[in-house]
């Protein structure tokens, strides 16, 4: 416990240094094309929120490895639950999702983070979006509370992923269903990569195995689970060259081995006015 504890404090420190940058200083800092130079990789996963309404980029710090809200089935008046809301930028997109009968709540534990949120929201006169501070292993909210919950590469973070799923299976309403994306591998990666604190806070070297990350959340009584989306997550060599050498390097683009961003989705059992999103209508 002691040591999940330590990472967990690592994380914190880490993202509370980010939520002091704009998503400019991010992307300065690594540009993610090969042309950089950097310790960092937090910011080199981040898909385009650009054509997606209600994307604010003052709330958009460029951690993200995937668009959940686009896959999480979303209705008018639904209440929702960002797992490691950040700034609030997927908060804000699901805010217009669920309408104005419906309600967000955002949930973090780095105070930088929900401050940061709080600003947002408060500059925009939005009402219906919160943001608590809390751990997503224990939420700060009751049982059956959420009709969606979405988290983006926030996971695979923390240590105790079977505990936030669970956790997940507790907040949601019955017949409720998690749109959620993640890092996971695909074989194994050089130990020193999985050694390097930097690495763990760019939400790779604590990622689990695909198949051992779905088996998970069957494990936890979901039901209706599939992967959206999967796509190979390519480091530069320059920001590789900090952990390995360039001979490691090589024998890991050969290996076949690979870095994957993924989003699933699925359902708690029970019923709902909406059975999901594999089979709503859209």
């Amino acid at each position: 416990m002691e040591s999940q504890d330590r990472i967990k404090e690592m994380v914190r420190q880490k993202y509370t240094e980010i939520a002091g940058q704009s998503l400019q200083d991010n992307q300065s800092s690594c540009c993610g094309s090969g042309a950089c130079t950097t310790t960092s990789v937090y910011n080199i996963m981040n898909d385009d929120y650009g054509s997606l309404e209600g994307y604010i980029p003052d709330a958009d710090l460029g951690l993200g490895c995937g668009l959940p809200t686009r896959y999480a089935g979303i209705r008018k008046g639904n209440t929702v639950i960002d797992l490691g809301s950040g700034a609030g930028n997927d908060c804000f997109v699901a805010r217009v999702e669920a309408g104005e009968d419906g309600r967000v709540v955002g949930i973090d534990f780095t105070p930088a983070m929900i401050e940061k949120a709080r600003e947002n929201a408060g500059k925009l006169g939005f009402t219906n979006v919160e943001f608590r501070l809390g751990d997503i292993e224990k939420m700060p909210v009751t049982a059956d509370f959420a009709d969606v919950i979405i988290s983006n590469c926030v996971l695979n973070l923390l240590p105790g992923k079977d505990r936030i799923f669970r956790e997940i299976y507790r907040v949601l309403k019955p017949g409720g269903h998690f749109s959620i994306s993640d890092i996971v591998l695909e074989g194994l990666l050089p130990l020193k990569i999985r050694e390097a604190a930097e690495m763990y806070s760019g939400c790779v070297s604590g990622a689990l195995q695909s198949h051992t990350y779905l088996e998970l959340i069957k494990v936890c009584g979901y039901e209706n689970i599939t992967v959206q989306t999967k796509k190979t997550i390519v480091i530069p060599d320059d920001i590789l060259l900090h952990y390995i050498s360039s001979s490691e390097i090589d024998l890991f683009r050969k290996s076949g081995n690979r870095i994957v961003s993924l989003t699933v989705t699925g359902q708690k059992p029970g019923s709902a006015a909406c059975c999901g999103p594999a089979c709503c209508p859209q």
